[in-house]
C-alpha cells in the first residue's frame, strides 16, 4: 500500500473511532476521495469482469450441450438505492406496501402473530437465526432469501425492477440523511423521532452483556415517509440487554410502531470505504468473514452487524426479527454484493466448497458451538411459508442455478 492511501486509511479509521467513543452527532469523514476512488474503479472492474464472463459460461454450456441459463440478453441488475430513479424507487416502496398488505401464508398454529406475507419472512428468519448465523450456509442462506423476497416482490406485487442494496461507505458519514432513511415519500421510511437516549448493550447467547454500542441521531418511532404507520407485529427475541422477549418467544401478536435509531457512529466505525477495501482484499473465506461478520464475541462486529446497529431501533435491533425493518433488505443486499464481488475476484475457486465452508464459521452450529460438520453443498435451505426450497451449492454463483443477475 502506497504511503498516501495508508494515511487515508489511518485517518478513516480515528475519525470513526472518535464518532464511536465520542458519539459524536456531527461527525464527518476526512477527505476520503482516494479511497473512494480506488472503491469505485475496484467495483466496476469486478462488474465488467463480471459481465465478460457470461459469454464463457454460454460457452461452456453449449460445448456441453446444455442450454444456457445465463446470458448476456438475460442477465439483470441490481442497483444501489439512491441510484434509482425516484419513480423507480416509489415502484419498489409500493411493492413492499403491497407484501405488507397481502395476507400471511404461515399458519397461526405456526406463528399466531403472523399478519401478513410480509411476516412469513420475519417469521422464517426468526425461527432459523441460530443455525443461518456464524455458520457455514450464513451467505448462501441469506442470498437465498433476499432473491426470495425479490421474488415475492415481483410475482405477487407486480415490481418490475429488482432488490436494491445499501452501499454503506457512500453515506456513513450521515445515513439517516440518504435516500434510504431521509423520510421522502421515495425513501424507506425516516429515521426515528430524536430523543434523547444511551446505547443498546449487546448480550451473548447467555444472557451477557457483551458490548455496549453508541447511540445514533433518533431513537423513537419513525413518522416520516411511507413506512411511519408501519405496524410491527413480531418479536422481540433476544439480544439486547433489558430488553424482555415478545409472547411465544417472538412468534405471538405483539403489535407495535417501528423505531430506528440511525446515525453515522456505528457506520464510520465499521462499514466505511477502508472497511469495504480491505474486505476484498481478504485472501480466503476464513478471513473474508472474520472482517465482514466480526470476531465472534469480540468488539468488531463487522459490516454485517454494523448495518443492523446503524439501522438500530425495534425491529431493526434484535437479530432474529431484524427482517420486520424494511431496510434489512437493502443491507442483507449488500452483503449479497460484497460477497458477489469478492467471488468474482477469483470465480475459479471462490464459487466451491471449501471456500464455502472454510474457518471456524463453516460448520452446521453457531461458531462451531457444540461441534459439528463442515457445511456441504447438499445441505438443504429451506424458508418455510415464506420461499422455496434449493441447496447450499445451487446458490453459490450469481450467474448459475437459478440466478441471474450482477451488481452495478
Amino acid at each position: 500500500m502506497e504511503i498516501p492511501l495508508l494515511c487515508l486509511c489511518i485517518a478513516l479509521l480515528v475519525q470513526a473511532s472518535l464518532c464511536f467513543n465520542a458519539n459524536y452527532t456531527n461527525c464527518t469523514e476526512p477527505d476520503f476521495r482516494e479511497l473512494k476512488s480506488k472503491y469505485t474503479n475496484l467495483t466496476q472492474s469486478i462488474y465488467q469482469k463480471a459481465t465478460g464472463r457470461l459469454d464463457e459460461l454460454e460457452s461452456c454450456d453449449k460445448a456441453q450441450g446444455r442450454e444456457p441459463t445465463c446470458t448476456r440478453d438475460k442477465v439483470v441488475f441490481r442497483k444501489e438505492y439512491g441510484n434509482l430513479t425516484k419513480q423507480e424507487r416509489r415502484d419498489y416502496v409500493k411493492a413492499v406496501l403491497c407484501l405488507q398488505a397481502l395476507p400471511a401464508r404461515t399458519p397461526r398454529n405456526v406463528s399466531s402473530g403472523v399478519r401478513s406475507r410480509y411476516d412469513d419472512f420475519v417469521v422464517t428468519h426468526i425461527q432459523q437465526t441460530l443455525t443461518i448465523h456464524f455458520t457455514g450456509n450464513f451467505m448462501p442462506w441469506h442470498r437465498w432469501f433476499v432473491y426470495s423476497y425479490e421474488k415475492a416482490l415481483r410475482d405477487e406485487c407486480g415490481y418490475r425492477g429488482y432488490q436494491p442494496y445499501w452501499d454503506w461507505p457512500k453515506y456513513a458519514s450521515a445515513p439517516q440523511d440518504s435516500p434510504i432513511f431521509d423520510g421522502s415519500p421515495t425513501s424507506l421510511g425516516g429515521n426515528g423521532k430524536s430523543i434523547e437516549h444511551d446505547g443498546i448493550v449487546l448480550v451473548d447467547l447467555n444472557g451477557n452483556p457483551a458490548l455496549e454500542l453508541p447511540p445514533g441521531v433518533g431513537g423513537g418511532y419513525v413518522e416520516t415517509g411511507p413506512f411511519a404507520n408501519m405496524s410491527v407485529n413480531l418479536g422481540p427475541v433476544g439480544g439486547i440487554n433489558g430488553t424482555a422477549p415478545g409472547p411465544e418467544g417472538g412468534l405471538g401478536y405483539n403489535p407495535r410502531r417501528l423505531k430506528r435509531d440511525v446515525g453515522p457512529a456505528i457506520n464510520l466505525r465499521y462499514a466505511n470505504y477502508s472497511t469495504v477495501l480491505t474486505l476484498l482484499s481478504k485472501p480466503d473465506i476464513s478471513t473474508y468473514r472474520a472482517l465482514s461478520e466480526g470476531g465472534f464475541a469480540g468488539v468488531e462486529i463487522g459490516p454485517h452487524g454494523g448495518g443492523h446497529f446503524t439501522i438500530g431501533g425495534d425491529p431493526g435491533s434484535d437479530m432474529f426479527t431484524s427482517p420486520g425493518d424494511p431496510a434489512f433488505w437493502v443491507h442483507h443486499t449488500q452483503m449479497d454484493r460484497m460477497w458477489s464481488l469478492w467471488q468474482e475476484l477469483d470465480p475459479d475457486t471462490r464459487h466451491s466448497e471449501s471456500e464455502m465452508n472454510g474457518g471456524q464459521y463453516g460448520h452446521v452450529t453457531w461458531n462451531n458451538e457444540p461441534a459439528s460438520r463442515k457445511a456441504s453443498f447438499e445441505d438443504p435451505i429451506e424458508l418455510g411459508w415464506a420461499g422455496g426450497a434449493t441447496t447450499v451449492g445451487e446458490v453459490m454463483n450469481t450467474l448459475g442455478g437459478e440466478f441471474c443477475y450482477v451488481y452495478v
